[in-house]
């Protein structure tokens, strides 16, 4: 090294925008190869091919881990100025903490877990929308929450899936630390993955309290996210049917 000249530290690896820790170990390799989709092209597969991992807790988890989440939070309380011993605070840490488990749920579940016997043959080609599915979730910046509407439609090859299905992969991946970016993605990727459809849309219509509660705080503030594969992005004809569909 030249004199009088200072080894740079190692750039972190980025995504979604946010830098992760430098030296953080690598994530363990999986048991089995992942299949790399073919529509996470141009998008981190790190980021993206995460809706693929196998169930990351379990309820016997949920039951070991609740106490430690529960002493967090008494630490947070406690950090904030609170006394966590006055009667209204007494059992906030438990409840926080089995809130907490509740919203984060999706990593319970597969989609495999949902999809048994919920696939069908049936000889239709012609679009199903299941519109104003309600979304809950957690930005996973902040931790609070972002809401509001999934919509998806998707063009038959053959194959359908009961409509009640749709809702529950919604469930699946809004359950879980997310940005609406990513989770707009593994839904139609999911979907896609399953039925092997000619097309599919989804667009989630959302408001973020990041930017509500702190931040910039406007109040009347939505972000609008979708992803168009097969044929919904390749025929304009087709994507406009299904926008128009979902806003009517």
């Amino acid at each position: 090294m030249e004199k009088g000249k200072l080894e740079q530290p190692p750039r972190a690896v980025s995504c979604n925008g946010y830098a992760l820790e430098e030296k953080q170990p690598p994530p363990p390799a999986p048991s089995r190869p992942l299949e790399k989709s073919r529509y996470s092209q141009g998008t981190s597969s790190q980021c993206l091919d995460n809706w693929k991992e196998e169930r990351t807790r379990s309820e016997e988890d949920n039951e070991m881990n609740l106490p430690s989440l529960a002493a967090a939070y008494t630490t947070i309380l406690r950090s904030l100025g609170e006394d966590p011993e006055r009667q209204g605070l007494l059992r906030t840490p438990w409840r926080a903490a089995t809130a907490m488990q509740f919203f984060t749920k999706g990593y319970q579940e597969t989609i495999s877990d949902i999809l048994n016997d919920a696939i069908f043959d049936e000889d239709h080609d012609e679009m199903v929308i299941v519109k104003d599915i309600d979304m809950f979730s957690l930005c996973e910046h902040h931790l609070v929450p972002f809401v509001g509407k999934v919509h998806i439609g998707y063009l038959p090859n053959k194959q359908v899936l009961g409509l009640s299905k749709l809702a529950r992969i919604v469930e699946i991946y809004s359950r879980r630390l997310q940005v609406q970016e990513r989770l707009t993605k593994q839904i139609a990727v999911a979907i896609t993955e399953a039925l092997q459809p000619t097309g599919v849309g989804v667009v989630i219509e959302a408001t973020h309290m990041c930017m509500v509660m702190r931040g910039v705080q406007k109040m009347n503030s939505k972000t609008v996210t979708s992803t168009m594969l097969g044929v919904f992005r390749e025929d304009a004809k087709t994507r406009e049917e299904f926008l128009t569909l979902i806003r009517s």
